[in-house]
């Protein structure tokens, strides 16, 4: 009988201890595998762009005109299917969360607002569609898309919910999020500045600065990804409205 239990219980731990390797698999890669999808994307316009850059066909020399579309749509499906696994218990702190975007918008647009470094005119152009209609506005909804709702929750995700704790703890989940610690505060900022364009490396620093102090001031996931959306609705509508695509 004694015999009997011990099996049972032997085999319940390892059931237990299987659980827990599954689990924490799928945080990893619920953390992960969006920014990962998104960052291959941005690869693969770049190489086909270099490869194309002679043609007259559009769709091959600017390839970045359904690439994005396209990534939008696959990274939004990943968020979807994890979404889960992200700690979204409460909306709280929108409001210190908005303030901060709009503080990150600013801080952006300094170099060619107030400092007088040249406007950034090349870029995604969606006025190259304007005669088409419905294209047009198809084209401007689904750029809006990416840069409003699923590069904030993306970026948020990896940068403020997975590496920032990633970085004190490999187990990752086990750490509360928001926790500070210097190595993984500033080491998160300045990778956050290296995987922007260096054209956005200053801003881009101070914005990675500001989203981590608003981590570790809120404990709050979805302050974070407010403030990124926040600043970058702003920006998005400073595109539009300077024409300085080199900005998206």
């Amino acid at each position: 009988m004694r015999g009997e239990k011990q099996k049972c219980r032997l085999r319940v731990s390892l059931l237990h201890r299987i659980s827990k390797v599954r689990t924490a698999r799928r945080d990893f890669i619920a953390y992960t595998l969006p920014f990962a999808v998104f960052m291959a994307f941005l690869v693969l316009c770049s190489g086909l762009e270099s490869l194309f850059q002679t043609s007259d066909r559009l769709l091959l020399s600017q390839p970045r005109y359904w690439i994005f579309p396209l990534q939008t749509v696959v990274c939004a499906g990943l968020l979807v299917s994890f979404w889960k696994c992200y700690p979204f218990p409460t909306f709280r702190a929108w409001a210190l969360g908005a303030l901060a975007g709009i503080v990150a918008f600013v801080i952006w647009i300094s170099p060619q607002a107030f400092f007088g470094v040249p406007d950034r005119t090349t870029g995604f152009n969606p006025e190259i569609f304007r005669e088409s209609g419905p294209l047009y506005a198809m084209t401007v909804a689904a750029r809006f898309a990416r840069l409003v709702v699923v590069v904030p929750l993306i970026e948020e995700i990896f940068w403020r919910g997975f590496l920032m704790r990633y970085l004190i703890n490999e187990k990752f989940t086990a750490v509360v999020f928001g926790s500070f610690r210097p190595f993984s505060f500033f080491g998160v900022a300045v990778l956050f500045m290296l995987a922007h364009s260096s054209a956005d490396w200053i801003p881009a620093l101070f914005t990675g600065l500001i989203l981590n102090g608003l981590a570790v001031l809120t404990r709050s996931l979805w302050a974070c990804v407010v403030a990124h959306a926040v600043a970058n609705f702003s920006l998005g509508i400073y595109i539009m409205a300077t024409k300085q695509w080199g900005f998206w």
